[in-house]
Parts: structure tokens; sequence; C-alpha cells
């Protein structure tokens, strides 16, 4: 159906009860809305259809004639306030929907614009919603978003629930839902359940990365003790008796992980003097040194050249296990190991990156002034 070219002026006036009330031009109107309140709303069928493609079904059907509605097709619109339908059909004329209107009739608005295919009205009316939900009205509007297909103030629906239950379990509307709707109130519960699960998922998946950091933090600071030297701890052929005091000095130099440098070294010098460690029961600080040494060798790729002691026994002793069959367990933490190392590469080289391009744009704006001051 064509589109009829209407001109209207649509203006709301405050009366009573804060009513609205339409001043359509009449002389071209086809359509007249009736609401609960039996009020009419005059309005043009071509307008409608192109509006809501549920309008324009009821448009198409055969005209009922009513008593004193002449020729003019009726479409009641009942179960809503008479001035939220008000609203709905100056929106399908002017797409435009104030603040205070949003305020009063948004929920009953949702309802229209779900019911009649309203695209544009059911998005504003989401948004709308959704910065206006209260731990109060929250049940509510959960159970009218699941009626109207509307996933986004649903979702909102229940994270607030989620994360004021306390305050919402204590409302009329939580009272009555238990009463009415156990399938909901499961759903809701369901969904906390499922939310505190993730956390508690997330949390333990946290502490696990940073661990499998510190690992990989400490593998590095091995390579750098047994190498360089750090403040306690040196390789062998580190000091220079003809320029003794010039490494020293180098050597007290702390690194840039020093806290996990210092308490590898401490174990070291640890391992390196321990007389339980031969005996039955054994030292807990060695067997933790020996666990870091055989990481080390797990992650190393140049077993021949590696300056970090046991490497190559500890290799040697892999690959007989690789035959025998590698401990899962063992594997997965080597694998992780390896995957945090990378990672921490990465973002070292980001940051690097980001700091020099820093220094160059200071060197820049220092060289800019510097040539502006010599012009001036």
């Amino acid at each position: 159906m064509e589109a009829v070219l209407v001109a209207m002026s649509v203006s709301a006036t405050k009366q009573d009860d804060d009513k609205i009330s339409h001043n359509l031009t009449t002389t071209t109107s086809d359509v007249e809305i009736v609401t609960s309140g039996n009020r009419r709303i005059p309005a043009h069928s071509g307008v409608l259809a192109l509006a809501s493609p549920v309008l324009m079904n009821i448009i198409k059907k055969p005209v009922r004639r009513y008593r004193g509605c002449g020729s003019r097709r009726v479409i009641k619109i009942l179960g809503v306030p008479c001035d939220a339908v008000s609203v709905f059909i100056k929106f399908l004329y002017t797409s435009s929907l104030t603040e205070d209107e949003m305020e009063r009739y948004g929920i009953h608005l949702l309802a229209l614009s779900h019911v009649y295919m309203v695209t544009q009205l059911k998005q504003r009316c989401s948004k709308g919603i959704i910065q206006r939900l209260t731990a109060e009205n929250v049940v509510d509007v959960l159970q009218l978003a699941r009626l109207c297909d509307a996933p986004d103030v649903y979702l909102r629906s229940m994270r607030l629930i989620h994360s004021q239950f306390k305050t919402v379990e204590v409302t009329e509307g939580w009272k009555f839902l238990q009463e009415h709707d156990p399938s909901l109130e499961l759903d809701i519960l369901q969904f906390i359940d499922d939310a505190e699960s993730r956390k508690k998922r997330r949390r333990r998946n946290r502490k696990e990365q940073d661990l499998y950091m510190q690992l990989s933090e400490a593998m590095e600071c091995i390579e750098h003790i047994c190498k360089q030297g750090c403040t306690l701890v040196g390789p062998s052929n580190v000091v220079d008796n003809n320029n003794k005091s010039t490494m020293i000095a180098e050597k007290l130099k702390p690194c840039k992980a020093f806290s996990t440098c210092y308490g590898l070294q401490l174990l070291i010098r640890h391992f390196a003097v321990c007389k339980k460690r031969s005996n039955d029961k054994g030292c807990l600080r060695c067997k933790r040194m020996l666990q870091l040494f055989r990481l080390h060798s797990s992650v190393c790729d140049q077993p021949e050249s590696c300056r970090v002691p046991l490497c190559r026994q500890f290799k040697k002793r892999g690959e007989q296990d690789k035959k025998m069959g590698e401990d899962t367990k063992w594997k997965l933490l080597v694998t992780r190991v390896v995957t945090a190392k990378a990672m921490s590469s990465l973002c070292q080289s980001k940051k690097n990156k980001c700091e020099e391009e820093a220094e160059n744009l200071i060197k820049t704006k220092e060289l800019l002034g510097f040539v502006d001051n010599n012009e001036d």
C-alpha cells in the first residue's frame, strides 16, 4: 500500500493526570486507534503500515464496521495506558521520544514495540530501561524482557540481580516471583551459580598464570645468575684476580628482577653447602632447587653450551623419560612455562618499543624547541 502524504502537526499538551493528546489533521485520516479508556486517536493507514509490519497486515484485512466510526478502520490497542498508546502513535509519525515519556511509559512502549515489531522503538526502549534499572524494578523488567525477547535487557537485569541479590530478594517483586514463576526463579539462581563458578575459575586461572609467569622469570634469572652473575652469586670464571675490584663492583649491581633473583641466589648458595641433601629425608630447599634446575633443562634449547648446573644431566634423563613415557603433569607444566615466557618476551618487546617511541618523541620536541629558540 502506498504511503499517503500527510500534513500533520503533533503536539503534546499536559492535562489532568498528565494525559497526552495529539492534534492530528483529521481530514485525511482513515484509521482510528481505540485504547483501553475508549480514547480514539485518528491516524493514517499509510503511515502506520510503513512503520509497523504488524499494523500493515491488520490494515490489509477487510474493514470491520463499527457504529459511530463511519468508513474508518478501527484498530484496538488494549492492555496499556491510553497515554502510552498516544506516545506510541506519535513515535510512529515522528520517531521522537522524550526522556519524560521514556521515564513514564518505557516498559509499556517496550511491550508495544515488540508486539507491533517497531525495531527502532524497541532499541530505544531497551537502552532507556537499562539505564533506569534498580533493585526495586529489576524483577518486573526481567519478566518483561523474557516475554518481549529483549536479550540485552534480560542479561543486564540478570547481572544486576546477581550483584545486588541480597537487596533484590527482600523486594515485593522477588516474593511475587517465588510464588507465581518458580521456573524463572530457578533460571536466576542458575545464572548466579554459573556466574560465581566463572568468577572462581577466572581467579584460579589468574593465580595459575601468575605462577607460570613467576617460574618463567625464575628461569631467566637462573640463566642470568649462571652466565653474568648477580649481587651474591656468579659463575666461577667471572672473577679476574688482576681486576678483582672491578668485577666485584659489576657483580654488586642488582638486575631488573632483583627480588626473584635474590631469592634464587640464596637457594643456590644453600644448595652448594647443604649437607642434608644426601640424607634419606633430604632437604626441602634443595629439592626445590633441583626442581628448578630440572625445569630449566626442560625449556633450555642449548644444553651443550648452557652454564646452568645439572642442565645436561637433566636433559639426558629427560630423553630417557620420553622413551619410558614422560609424566603428563610435568609436560603440561613445561608447556605452560614456555608459553608464559613467550608472552612475557612479547610484552617486554612491546614495552621497549613504546618507551623507545616516547624517547624519540621527547627528543623531537626538544629539537624543535631548540630550533625555535635559535630562530627567535
